[in-house]
């Protein structure tokens, strides 16, 4: 992917159309970054509590064969943030997590934790922010992993003290308008409904669509059964991402999850080409990857936008109500 492409997706948003400018961001199509910050895990870190006990055990034994493996199939992202938002990603996947003798910084992790700290990866997109202020990032914050209510309340209050007046409020129906004339770049979901709550700041979790499966065929007959049920209100996820399970692993030794990714990823961006934005059932809205540096998954999924004319959003009166009174029975339970 060249410079010049390069240039022209960490800028697309203040390139689109005017006719795009008052559509809800909802009824864009907005490629996402899979476990976004899967690209530094750090080998030398023991692996969650939430893994299997199984794996717990053989990690205390022999943590040189554990962590490498899990590495291997954990890492979904090879760019740091600013790369992956200069490929046009505008949707970033935290899993956030403490680290078991950390006294007080938080990690992201997948299955091991990470060596970049949550601090570090937030100041890190806020000055690209400030780079490009007609651009509007979704930071979708999840998982938790053993994180205590000061640590919610500690997290949140610097979201808040970092991102300030960038901050997209949960009661507004945002178009990439009304962001640009307050100056609000940053919408964050937060998978946690008592912070939610207490923060009109922040959005509730986005409904993840996930087939939990190696399979592309699999991953691509699921999203079309899911679409034939209808979209949800407001943002959601369709998941391209593939997943290992311990029999894949085990009869594939050599492999990992880039070289799964790669195999796959023609079949998968020949249905993401098929795709439409808008409110209709059946469009999408947010496209999540793996390894988004790799083939065209940006140049694609930005390119619906441009498909066939703009449809108007002639359902958002269903949409213009605030996240906290939108219907938690949405198909969130499937998270990647």
């Amino acid at each position: 992917m060249g410079d010049k492409l390069d240039e022209g997706n960490s800028v697309w948003m203040s390139r689109l159309p005017e006719e795009h400018l008052d559509v809800s961001l909802w009824n864009l199509a907005i490629p996402g970054s899979h476990d976004s910050m899967s690209f530094c895990l750090d080998v030398s870190s023991p692996v969650l509590e939430s893994e299997s006990r199984f794996l717990k055990i053989v990690d205390k034994v022999a943590p040189c064969w554990t962590r490498p493996c899990v590495s291997r199939w954990a890492t979904t992202q090879q760019a740091v943030l600013g790369r992956q938002c200069d490929l046009g990603i505008r949707f970033l996947d935290l899993r956030i997590a403490r680290k078991p003798k950390d006294c007080y910084d938080l990690f992201f992790a997948h299955g091991i934790y990470t060596w970049i700290t949550v601090k570090e990866a937030l100041d890190d997109l806020a000055t690209w922010l400030d780079a490009h202020p007609r651009e509007v990032v979704i930071v979708c914050c999840s998982h938790f992993a053993d994180l205590t209510l000061g640590d919610h309340t500690r997290l949140v209050e610097y979201l808040i003290s970092l991102f300030g007046t960038k901050l997209c409020c949960s009661q507004d129906n945002p178009t990439l308008r009304s962001c640009w004339s307050r100056g609000q770049q940053v919408i964050v979901s937060y998978d946690n409904q008592e912070m939610v709550q207490r923060h009109s700041e922040l959005w509730t979790g986005i409904p993840y669509w996930y087939a939990d499966s190696p399979d592309p065929n699999k991953v691509i007959a699921y999203l079309e059964a899911q679409k034939q049920k209808g979209r949800p209100a407001g943002f959601y996820i369709s998941g391209l991402n593939l997943t290992e399970h311990a029999a894949y692993i085990l009869f594939h030794p050599l492999q990992s999850m880039r070289k799964m990714t790669t195999q796959a990823i023609m079949l998968l961006l020949g249905w993401v080409r098929e795709q439409r934005p808008g409110p209709q059932a059946g469009c999408v809205n947010i496209i999540c990857c793996d390894f988004v540096d790799v083939a065209q998954f940006c140049d694609d999924v930005i390119g619906l936008n441009y498909k066939g004319g703009v449809d108007r959003d002639k359902t958002d009166h269903v949409f213009v109500v605030t996240q906290k009174s939108r219907d938690q029975k949405s198909d969130r339970s499937r998270r990647a």
